[in-house]
């Protein structure tokens, strides 16, 4: 299956839809990743903390599939974010993928009690231009803090990651990222945990379309601009949740989708959140 290309504001590209990998680890996370990627998906999503750099590495090898066709993702933690710690993670990251470089590099946090999120991104910008990674943004970043590095280092970040579903669809965030050049991506797009995927509109809107609950919440996403990164280890809905590019939505279930809004669904709001 062929998924859309979003170009970034750095040139480069990434696909429309990603494979969130947290927490497949080991031989088994291995088997899963490769198998995402023989159903299709070209865009990994990773991070140190989630502990699987290592089995991520090792689907990209034996996948099958050129590496230039792979976009692979990690994410700094915030015990790192001292300048020269976010450098080595970034050169860590590298020997444990195994990859002699990596796509995207995110910021997971902004940590704004420890007000060190200005340097870490210092830091990752060097490291894009020593050629360790091609792409980087950042992760859970509000505006306050995007516009705090936009003008410290006047680079924009290419990414921010953020919780976005139906539950909390973000629409200022998303309006903001979209006016400075910012793609977006949803982690937990789906809304594990709640009972999104059970909601009436949204049973309504798949029951119109022949589809599932989870590819209209994904569709959504993508007529939003979102890059979703569903996550699943079980292959029937690793095929399912990537087959969302030859329906659409009317401006009505789009609108109805995002009325469904009521807040965030895991309390981390990172104004405060602090994640090491």
């Amino acid at each position: 299956m062929t998924v859309p290309q979003h170009t970034l504001n750095d040139g480069t590209t990434i696909p429309a839809i990603g494979f969130g990998t947290y927490p497949l680890r080991g031989a088994a996370g291995t088997a899963a990743i490769i198998g995402a990627i023989e159903a299709g998906y070209r865009l990994i999503d990773s991070a140190v903390n989630y502990g699987n750099e290592d089995a991520v590495g090792a689907a990209v090898r034996a996948a099958g599939v050129a590496r230039e066709e792979l976009v692979v993702t990690s994410k700094l933690p915030g015990r790192f974010h001292g300048h020269d710690d976010a450098v080595a993670c970034v050169e860590a990251s590298l020997r444990t993928t195994g990859l002699d470089h990596l796509d995207l590099y995110l910021i997971h946090w902004p940590l704004p009690r420890q007000a060190k999120y200005v340097e870490a991104w210092s830091a990752l910008v060097e490291c894009r231009e020593r050629g360790l990674v091609r792409s980087v943004g950042v992760s859970n970043f509000l505006p306050s803090h995007l516009d705090a590095i936009i003008e410290a280092t006047g680079v924009t970040p290419s990414v921010n990651q953020v919780e976005l579903h139906p539950y909390f669809p973000q629409v200022e965030q998303l309006a903001y990222d979209e006016a400075r050049g910012i793609r977006t991506q949803a982690w937990s797009p789906l809304g594990k945990g709640s009972d999104v995927a059970g909601n009436a509109t949204i049973a309504a809107i798949a029951q119109a379309h022949g589809r599932t609950p989870a590819q209209v919440i994904l569709r959504w996403h993508v007529e939003r601009g979102v890059v979703a990164l569903p996550k699943s280890a079980d292959p029937a809905r690793q095929r399912e949740n990537v087959d969302v590019f030859s329906f659409a939505l009317s401006d009505e279930e789009r609108t109805a989708v995002t009325a469904l809004g009521r807040g965030r669904l895991w309390g981390a709001d990172p104004a405060t959140h602090e994640e090491l």
